[in-house]
């Protein structure tokens, strides 16, 4: 890339969160543009990309990761196809902004980190909620000590996903409720807590064979401390979207830390009152977009790297295990 030219991103499939995650971002950060995509169906491409103002269609995937005037690659592809076209893209000389969960397992997960590393190219899990500033306060707020030692941890996400044939409910697509859904609350715990957790139990309630819908799982956190996430694409439970934090002196409660820009609420309840507050910022994508941009032109450290992936995906095969489901992509 030249000097003050902005990184040029290409989109593998025309995903239905591309504008939100990154189209729209890329419209308020200077640095960066969409200049191409491409899907199975050029003609769906073609359709997306007038809609959505971009430049370049592409044949097909591989067109567009040998693109020579594309800087990056964004994948939004299922879950189980991450692997595959995030490696081949770095392969290509492309760094990666690639979509949670980053893979279908942790070994493929260590794969990618391995290429990663080998084309000495960034390469990212876009877990936006990561790079709001309310992630950092949750996290000043535990650390802190305002809720003294810190005993228990839980996070929930649970939201009705109803769509007839949606990719989430395909065990050959890497789907289920811990794989969309979960692996927010993992992030969370691991964020929060600073350490990785122990999973000693987890059940599910399926949609299909090897397909959860439903899934909780218990943790055991260093010194004795718990935790506990629940996560669902259909259940009784229509929205939860929290996190709490039980100290020897306080609690914490947070709703919606996914999307705080939208909407969220944060309260520390102590031995002196209950206190409130709303932590300003950008949407969570355009956070997560500017810190892409500063890892690409000048090795700005990524919280949700390559390394952070794939340990976060040994929490989720592992959450699989205890349930007696096969991990995904086996």
């Amino acid at each position: 890339m030249e000097a003050g030219t902005p990184l040029r991103i290409g989109i593998l499939g025309a995903a239905r969160i591309a504008p939100m995650a990154l189209i729209r971002p890329a419209r308020q950060v200077p640095e960066a543009e969409v200049a191409a995509v491409a899907a199975r169906d050029e003609a769906r491409a073609r359709s997306f990309a007038s809609k959505q103002r971009i430049p370049r269609v592409h044949r097909d995937y591989a067109a567009l990761i040998d693109d020579p005037d594309l800087d990056a690659v964004y994948n939004p592809l299922p879950n189980g196809l991450h692997c595959e076209w995030t490696i081949r893209a770095l392969e290509a000389g492309k760094h990666v902004l690639c979509e949670k969960p980053i893979a279908a397992n942790a070994e493929e997960a260590e794969r990618m980190a391995e290429a990663s590393e080998k084309a000495g190219r960034v390469l990212v899990e876009a877990f936006h909620w990561r790079y709001h500033p309310l992630a950092a306060r949750m996290k000043q707020i535990i650390d802190g000590g305002d809720l003294g030692r810190l005993r228990h941890l839980e996070a929930s996400l649970c939201f009705p996903l109803v769509i007839p044939g949606d990719i989430r409910y395909r065990y050959d697509l890497a789907g289920g409720a811990t794989m969309d859904a979960g692996c927010y609350t993992i992030s969370m715990v691991r964020h929060l807590s600073g350490v990785e957790p122990e999973v000693v139990g987890a059940e599910a309630r399926l949609s299909s064979p090897q397909v959860d819908r439903w899934m909780r799982a218990e943790l055991r956190l260093p010194d004795g401390r718990t935790g506990r996430i629940t996560c669902s694409l259909f259940s009784s439970t229509l929205l939860q979207l929290t996190v709490r934090a039980h100290g020897d002196s306080g609690e914490l409660r947070v709703f919606n830390p996914i999307a705080p820009h939208i909407y969220h609420r944060l309260s520390v309840r102590t031995p002196a009152g209950v206190a409130r507050e709303r932590v300003a910022g950008d949407s969570t994508y355009t956070h997560q977009l500017r810190a892409f941009v500063a890892a690409v032109r000048s090795g700005a450290p990524m919280v949700t790297d390559a390394r952070d992936a794939v340990a976060n995906m040994r929490v989720i095969d592992a959450v699989y295990d205890k349930a007696g489901l096969k991990r995904r992509g086996t």
